[in-house]
């Protein structure tokens, strides 16, 4: 079998793509598209965990790994933190040389065969920095530097103009960086490999930070940052076009998948999710508001409320309307644990003892935990009205109105699979709230008003489709129709001609067709 080069976009969003290849913008992409076998890829509820990343360096999907988010919630002191992998990588099961460069959630220490550079520029890396050989670290850097977008990565440019600019001109120099690196990786540092894997994150760091630039439905289009945001956000896009066509023409040996798992589009989750569902199960529970926002940011539902261009994060912003002694919850103890106490939502953990419901910290849907007697230490609700407790608080949560839209915020509520609730993992919820649109307020009918508040990020995971582009030996051009996300690995493994040792999640993209 010839050997396997496989580039994943992480954040892309293919329809964006597709506009950018009809307009003429990224011509490598559309030379790649009309050579390749396509699918859309539907990474269903898995999209909303945050784990792109880990499904790709796994090859396992949540129910398979027994992991649905990146948050832990530890029933028994009520600490929250985020965690990194402990998952082995799908390579580290291949009988083939493998090499990597900046996979996010590929544990290279759980891989002893493969080879390659992990946490140097990625978006959510979810591992520690490291690289095999050892010394390869040091003369990556002394050849290429850190990182050159740092800031941007998690970057809060909407309110500036000038930021958005930087974080465009930052993020474009950064995929044209990694462009030069992945070559003298893969074509001179460690040329004998039998699969390689790149990971190219600059568009989702873009998209979140400057979608409102291109989305001409979203409420802050007309901001004075919106101009230069586009212009980034298409920047940093044809840089992603030049490197697959670099890449491309370095190994034309090489079969070809170009991936990404998941569509983005805008921001549904940061302010409902991070602020106001945490506040709403407060009052729930005590009948009284916890977080007060500034005067300024309250005179109307209809306005949107701006953040001043100088604001270094939004949740210093936030925090003005939270008692400070809540801001600095105790941390868990582990070195593979971050912090969450950034997170409004993390504010309210004083009070989850002594709430039947809360809502855990989350990036994405809202994530209400109930405190269940025989589950969390100092549980309220009696497992016996576990179901009728679920039930209320649904009808609760869907009663909280979006003053812009005068409907429910709420689209759906999602319940895990498990018999038992008590038997519920360190990363489930109970329910999972997903937001119909991008609420800044909620008005409920016993509860009151929440916000506005400010937005955060501008884009987030609410593309429907990912897409993959296989430019592989026997594989006809042509529309391939809906496959699903998880099909990628497999597809991969099956390219090298290797078997895996453990089962992954989904089958080769080219079993039915």
């Amino acid at each position: 079998m010839r050997r396997v080069l496989a580039i994943f976009l992480d954040g892309y969003e293919q329809s964006l793509g597709q506009h950018l290849m009809s307009a003429g913008a990224m011509p490598e992409m559309s030379r790649l598209a009309a050579s390749s076998a396509r699918f859309l890829l539907d990474h269903g509820a898995a999209q909303r965990t945050g784990l792109a990343g880990e499904h790709v360096a796994t090859g396992l999907s949540p129910d398979a790994a027994r992991r649905w988010s990146a948050v832990h919630f530890d029933p028994q002191s009520y600490a929250v933190w985020q965690e990194g992998t402990r998952l082995r990588p799908f390579a580290a099961g291949l009988e083939c040389r493998t090499v990597v460069f900046d996979a996010s959630y590929f544990d290279l220490t759980a891989a002893p065969g493969v080879r390659g550079l992990v946490s140097w520029g990625a978006h959510d890396p979810g591992v520690a920095q490291a690289a095999r050989p050892t010394e390869l670290l040091a003369e990556f850097n002394r050849r290429f530097g850190a990182y050159p977008a740092e800031r941007c990565i998690y970057g809060l440019a909407w309110p500036s103009a000038e930021r958005c600019t930087v974080m465009g001109a930052a993020l474009t120099r950064a995929v044209d960086v990694r462009a030069e690196a992945a070559c003298w990786l893969l074509g001179e540092r460690l040329p004998d490999w039998d699969l390689a894997l790149v990971t190219v994150s600059e568009p989702h760091s873009a998209i979140e930070g400057l979608w409102h630039g291109i989305d001409r439905t979203h409420p802050l289009h007309g901001h004075p940052s919106a101009g230069l945001a586009g212009e980034g956000i298409f920047a940093v896009h044809q840089a992603v076009d030049r490197l697959i066509g670099r890449l491309a023409r370095a190994f034309p040996d090489a079969q070809l998948l170009v991936f990404s798992l998941g569509g983005m589009g805008a921001n549904r989750s940061d302010v409902p999710s991070m602020l106001l569902l945490p506040e709403l199960m407060y009052r729930h529970a005590f009948g009284m508001p916890l977080f007060r926002q500034p005067q300024e940011w309250t005179q109307s539902a209809d306005d949107y409320p701006m953040l001043p261009p100088a604001t270094p994060s939004w949740h210093e912003a936030i925090a003005a309307g939270l008692p400070a002694t809540l801001l600095r919850p105790k941390e868990p103890n582990g070195a593979d644990r971050q912090s969450l106490s950034w997170m409004p939502a993390t504010a309210y953990r004083s009070f989850w003892r002594t709430m039947p419901a809360f809502a855990l910290p989350s990036y994405y849907d809202g994530r209400i935990r109930l405190n269940l007697a025989d589950r969390e230490s100092e549980g309220m609700v009696r497992p016996e009205d576990y179901r009728r407790t679920v039930s209320e608080i649904e009808n609760l949560i869907r009663a909280a109105i979006d003053p812009a839209t005068g409907k429910s915020a709420v689209g759906s509520v999602e319940y895990p699979e498990v018999r038992d609730p008590r038997a519920l993992a360190a990363t489930q919820a109970d329910l999972t709230v997903i937001w119909k649109g991008a609420a800044i307020c909620l008005d409920h009918p016993t509860l009151g008003r929440i916000g506005p508040v400010p937005y955060r990020r501008m884009g987030g995971h609410t593309g429907p489709y990912g897409v993959a582009y296989l430019r592989a030996e026997g594989v006809a051009a042509g529309d391939r129709g809906i496959r699903g996300a998880f099909d990628v690995v497999p597809t991969l493994v099956e390219l090298t001609g290797c078997r895996p040792n453990w089962p992954l999640s989904g089958e080769s993209l080219l079993l039915r067709g």
